[in-house]
């Protein structure tokens, strides 16, 4: 148990610093462990200590009109994922997240060929950023699984490799946050005893934001968009196993 939970926690500090993907593995790595709604509560104040480390390092480089452009959707999705979370089966739940990325994806692929034409494609308006921000608030609530999502909203914004990760950081910090009160009022699944054990973690996640920020600086920037397209993929396969 011990080991892979401190193999979540490293892998948890990388996504945060823009290795994409290895996040969304940790679900089911972590429900594999404690079952569902226990490793939901466990899984976020990881994430939470990871989003840290992505703000901290890349604080400079947000694009904060993307992120309040979403926000406000994305709380809503929150809110309609906390009153009907309990009354959803997790696993068809995540296949359809699974599912729609993607489909999302098969189309950011096409525009990766035609990109004289992605922001045509792509508006950037309040149009695209609600269903994505819902989606995103609503999978973040239900199963901790926004990444694939809000990794397809903020690549079709064509942001450079750095405002890509200090955006997706300072995002999900913000949403992360919010949802702390729900779950430990709502669905009561954070406790003294699990935030112990999250603590005890937090040595292999400040590691895994070290190799995670050594790992993205390797990337030239157009490698480095086709490397999240590739991890967001494979995240998003993750989700379609039962």
């Amino acid at each position: 148990m011990w080991l892979l939970a401190i193999l979540s926690a490293v892998m948890i500090g990388m996504a945060k610093t823009g290795v994409n993907g290895l996040g969304t593995l940790v679900v089911p790595i972590m429900a594999f462990i404690f079952g569902g709604m226990p490793s939901s509560g466990l899984v976020l104040p990881m994430l939470i200590m990871a989003d840290v480390f992505g703000v901290v390092y890349y604080h400079r480089s947000t694009h904060w009109k993307t992120v309040l452009g979403i926000l406000p959707w994305a709380f809503a999705g929150i809110l309609i994922g906390w009153l009907v979370g309990k009354n959803i089966s997790p696993v068809q739940f995540k296949q359809l997240i699974g599912l729609l990325v993607i489909l999302s994806l098969a189309v950011m692929i096409w525009m990766e060929f035609r990109k004289k034409k992605t922001t045509e494609i792509v508006p950037h308006k309040t149009s695209v950023a609600i269903p994505f921000g819902i989606m995103g608030g609503f999978s973040t609530m239900i199963g901790n699984a926004a990444g694939p999502i809000m990794s397809v909203y903020l690549l079709s914004k064509n942001l450079p490799k750095k405002e890509y990760i200090g955006t997706a950081a300072w995002f999900f910090f913000i949403i992360n946050v919010s949802k702390l009160p729900l779950q430990i009022w709502g669905w009561h699944n954070i406790t003294v005893k699990t935030l112990t054990f999250n603590l005890m973690l937090l040595p292999a996640i400040a590691l895994g934001a070290y190799f995670g920020i050594k790992i993205v600086k390797l990337f030239p920037e157009n490698i480095y968009r086709w490397f999240v397209l590739a991890a967001t993929f494979v995240s998003a396969a993750v989700l379609l196993i039962p």
